[in-house]
C-alpha cells in the first residue's frame, strides 16, 4: 500500500516561548505508577526514578489562551529525593502556589477558606488543574533553549486578574446547622 503525504501540512518550527511569559495553563500528570501510602501518593500518579530513588510528578502544561495557545511545556514537580528534603520542599511550595493560583487565594491569606483550598484529597486532584504560570527558558544539555514552568502566579501579582479574570475563591462548605423549629412569624393582626 502506498501512502501520499503531499497534502500534509508543513512541519511547524517552534522557537522557545520568551522567558518570563505569563500564561494560563492546564496541568496534566503522566502517571508513573508509583504509590507510597505513607506519603499519600496513591493512584499511581507519582513516578520513581529507580536509579536515583527520587520521586516526582511528570507533568504536561498546555497553554490555554493567547499567542501561544495549545503549545505544551513539560516538567517535573519534585516530591522526594535521597539527597535531602530541599527538592521535595520546593515541589510542595510549587503545588501550594498552583492551588492558590487556581483557587484564587493570596499567598498571605490564612483564613479557614484559604487553608481549606490548599488541601487536596490526593495527587489526582492536581491532574487537570488550571492556573497562571510563569514560563521561563533554560538551556538543555545540547545548549538549546527549552521552556519550563517552576512558578505559579497568585492573585498577589499585578497581572493575575488580566489572565485569570475574577476567580472567585473556593469557599468551603460549612456543615448545615440543624433546622430551627417552624414558628409562626406572622404578626398578630395577620393570624
Amino acid at each position: 500500500m502506498f501512502m501520499d503525504f503531499n497534502n500534509s501540512e508543513n512541519q511547524s518550527s517552534f522557537d522557545a516561548i520568551p522567558n518570563n511569559t505569563l500564561a494560563k495553563v492546564r496541568m496534566s500528570i503522566k502517571p508513573g505508577g508509583y504509590d507510597d501510602q505513607s506519603q499519600g501518593w496513591v493512584g499511581g500518579y507519582a513516578t520513581k526514578n529507580e536509579a536515583t530513588g527520587s520521586v516526582y510528578l511528570s507533568c504536561e502544561f498546555v497553554i490555554l489562551e493567547g499567542l501561544y495557545a495549545k503549545r505544551k511545556v513539560w516538567g517535573i514537580i519534585g516530591l522526594y529525593s535521597n539527597k535531602g528534603p530541599e527538592w521535595g520542599n520546593m515541589g510542595r511550595s510549587f503545588i501550594k502556589a498552583i492551588l492558590n493560583s487556581a483557587r484564587g487565594f493570596s499567598e498571605t491569606d490564612n483564613s479557614p477558606a484559604a487553608q481549606s483550598a490548599r488541601k487536596i484529597n490526593g495527587l489526582g486532584d492536581l491532574d487537570g488543574i488550571e492556573f497562571l504560570a510563569k514560563i521561563t527558558t533554560k538551556k538543555d544539555q545540547n545548549e538549546e533553549l527549552r521552556n519550563e514552568i517552576r512558578f505559579a502566579i497568585t492573585p498577589d501579582h499585578k497581572d493575575y486578574q488580566a489572565f485569570m479574570g475574577s476567580v472567585a475563591p473556593m469557599l468551603t462548605k460549612l456543615p448545615a446547622s440543624p433546622a430551627a423549629p417552624a414558628t409562626n412569624n406572622r404578626p398578630a393582626w395577620a393570624r
